[in-house]
């Protein structure tokens, strides 16, 4: 375990043949834990912001993906449920009590079905900037947004992804793709037991809002905010503003 000095404590963990990054900030006081996951070809590494305004009074776990984040490949493919269920092992390793799970771009999805797949495991849902709009799954028109997204981030943002994607490496990158295409978010909000909130930037051409009101009225329990002035990485240009709409969801939730 790595431990920094004026941060989270850093540790790689591996659980059943796959190896995750764990960026812990603990809290004995904590009323409530989240857990942030990055998107495809991405790591925590742009989840820090959004994870230091949470940590000021909860407990917060960010993870990177086996695969991800320069670390080793799985030892079997992983398509989105297969993913979803390595994290809930993962989660009952580490002996972590229901978080929030907070997704982010394809960790929308993962952390969706992690929630359809064991409610044990989670009791709220944060869909940032989900993917993919049902009106352009297609290879070409997620490229073509991405490249419109890169003018509406700020530069740090920009090389945050691209060197992440080069730590991804576009094999692994092209495979996952693969499976963020063909999975099918707005049917699986549907299976949802725990409330949902999604999330998006308001300059966001990934996660549209006709798309994000669609997504969340297609599950039982779901609210929608949007952050003014932010593109697709809103969590990492607007952390605050994302983790205030985090922590009003989940007040709203727990006055019912």
């Amino acid at each position: 375990m790595r431990v920094r000095p004026d941060g989270p404590s850093i540790h790689e963990v591996t659980v059943g043949g796959n190896t995750f990054r764990v960026v812990l900030s603990p809290r004995a006081d904590a009323a409530h834990t989240y857990l942030l996951v990055h998107g495809i070809g991405m790591s925590h590494r742009y989840l820090r912001r959004l994870h230091a305004e949470l940590a000021h009074n909860h407990a917060v776990v960010s993870i990177d993906l086996p695969g991800f984040g320069g670390l080793p490949h799985p030892p079997r493919e992983l398509d989105v449920p297969a993913m979803a269920a390595a994290i809930a092992r993962l989660l009952a390793h580490l002996d972590l009590p229901p978080v929030v799970a907070v997704g982010h771009s394809m960790g929308s999805q993962w952390v969706i079905e992690l929630a359809a797949q064991r409610p044990d495991l989670v009791t709220h849902v944060v869909a940032m900037g989900p993917v993919a709009d049902d009106r352009h799954r297609t290879p070409t028109a997620q490229a073509l947004a991405l490249a419109l997204d890169i003018f509406r981030e700020p530069p740090l943002a920009n090389w945050l992804v691209l060197s992440d994607y080069v730590r991804c490496g576009i094999p692994w990158y092209l495979r996952q793709l693969r499976h963020m295409l063909a999975y099918r978010i707005e049917d699986r909000v549907r299976a949802l037991a725990r409330p949902l909130l999604v999330i998006r930037g308001a300059r966001d051409p990934i996660a549209g809002a006709a798309w994000c009101r669609r997504l969340s009225a297609g599950a039982a329990d779901a609210e929608t905010s949007e952050i003014p002035g932010s593109g697709h990485v809103v969590q990492h240009s607007a952390p605050r503003g994302v983790a205030d709409a985090i922590l009003a969801f989940r007040a709203r939730q727990e006055l019912r």
